[in-house]
């Protein structure tokens, strides 16, 4: 596919520096359906980076469409702050009915600001509130969002210094793995907990992603997430999970912590929640978590109702029969078995993942950002994540085709072979 960079236009003279995305992907997109995008010249894209895990159901989801179309054609309401509307309450029923209650989950619901890190902002607030204590433990290579709250828990040295100020409050302890097997899991936390003289103030929380996304494609074993679990209930800290880009589907279930078989004391959910790119973030919270004082933490968009409408109709479609989760699993496996061969011609790559979320890590971070590159001008869409952006991050729709999905993986190993020199 031949590409022509978009001429100096609007994007360049107008938008903000920061934009990064588009720097990636030189395109101006027109309209996209199920997994693929087109640009304004026609050319089509695979796409494997899926909105950063917004649109797990993929593209102008005809089901999810339809609902919304049909709300808003008879004037439902759009902006409702935190009033009660009919299509909050169809959400709520569905999310209680279809979620909740079939995994014996017992969480209150509230809605925060749209977006992920509105989420993380409230669960640290609730937390801190509930324990009244400060300190905040998370874990190397996390990623939680862009404000100032969710930064002080964040790992990654270059997000963190655009903050401008001291990020404090926050203390980072080794991931899964971090060390390589070499020492036992939670030997350094549990010690600074148990010493009197660590410096290291009693914790409110400990926040965790099952997998990390923007870290790298760390996937955290079953065993350490419930080792985890048990330490913070031996030492009264709350169990935070943050599962906003790994949760809705993305590596199996609907929660990404159902494998591990634990029920965290907050969940944040946010990206593919409303199923169809539109903002919406929820905090879960286990009832005698509820002290919120009314209106002690708002917002003026905590009620995006035409979200309501098309989170509800994701979760009638996709969940309430468990069709979904066996047919991410399906899929994974067939990820799995294209990376193995991918990895096995190339040597200096390795390859883990969950699910529908895969990464290939390369010795040399260069080579991440050739094969994205390379992939781009075959038509694919993907992006690299880690502190070093080494790792190629594949995150395609959770509706992708057996045949689509292979297709995607025929380009990612073309790109691979070809940037090997």
């Amino acid at each position: 596919m031949t590409i022509t960079p978009p001429a100096l236009s609007v994007f360049e003279t107008l938008e903000s520096e920061v934009r990064s995305y588009c720097r990636s992907w030189p395109a101006v997109f027109d309209h996209a359906r199920g997994a693929r995008l087109t640009d304004e010249d026609g050319h089509t894209y695979l796409d494997f980076f899926a909105g950063a895990g917004s649109l797990n159901y993929g593209h102008n989801n005809p089901v999810l469409k339809r609902a919304l179309l049909d709300y808003i054609e008879r004037d439902g309401i759009t902006h409702g702050l935190d009033m009660a509307t009919t299509a909050k309450r169809a959400f709520l029923e569905t999310f209680q009915n279809v979620i909740l209650r079939p995994r014996d989950l017992p969480y209150k619901v509230m809605f925060p600001g749209p977006t992920g890190t509105n989420a993380v902002e409230a669960a640290l607030k609730l937390a801190r509130k509930v324990k009244g204590r400060e300190s905040v433990v998370s874990f190397t290579n996390a990623f939680h969002g862009m404000s100032l709250g969710s930064l002080a828990v964040t790992g990654n040295a270059f997000k963190r210094a655009g903050a401008g100020i001291p990020l404090v409050h926050g203390t980072p302890m080794p991931f899964d793995n971090y060390f390589d097997g070499q020492v036992p899991d939670f030997l350094w936390f549990e010690r600074l907990l148990e010493d009197q003289g660590s410096g290291l103030n009693k914790p409110a929380a400990v926040i965790v992603e099952t997998v990390q996304g923007e870290g790298g494609i760390n996937v955290a074993r079953a065993e350490w997430l419930r080792a985890l679990q048990e330490l913070c209930h031996r030492q009264d800290m709350l169990l935070i999970v943050d599962d906003i880009q790994m949760g809705c589907g993305r590596t199996g279930g609907f929660f990404s912590f159902e494998e591990a078989g634990i029920v965290p004391d907050i969940v944040t959910l946010s990206k593919s929640i409303s199923g169809y790119g539109l903002p919406m973030s929820l905090c879960l919270f286990t009832p005698e978590l509820d002290v919120w004082e009314p209106g002690e933490h708002n917002g003026t968009f905590r009620g995006n109702n035409p979200a309501f409408v098309t989170a509800a109709a994701a979760l009638d479609a996709y969940w309430a029969d468990g069709h979904m989760e066996q047919q991410t699993k399906d899929r994974g496996e067939q990820v799995e078995q294209a990376l193995l061969s991918i990895c096995a011609e190339d040597t200096t790559a390795s390859f883990r993942g969950r699910g529908l979320v895969w990464g290939i890590e390369f010795a040399d971070p260069a080579r991440a950002s050739a094969v994205t590159s390379r992939a781009f001008e075959l038509g694919l869409l993907l992006e690299t994540s880690g502190p070093r952006s080494e790792v190629v991050k594949l995150l395609p729709p959770l509706t992708v085709t057996p045949e689509e999905l292979d297709e995607g993986l025929r380009t990612l190993a073309r790109s691979v072979h070809e940037t090997a020199a």
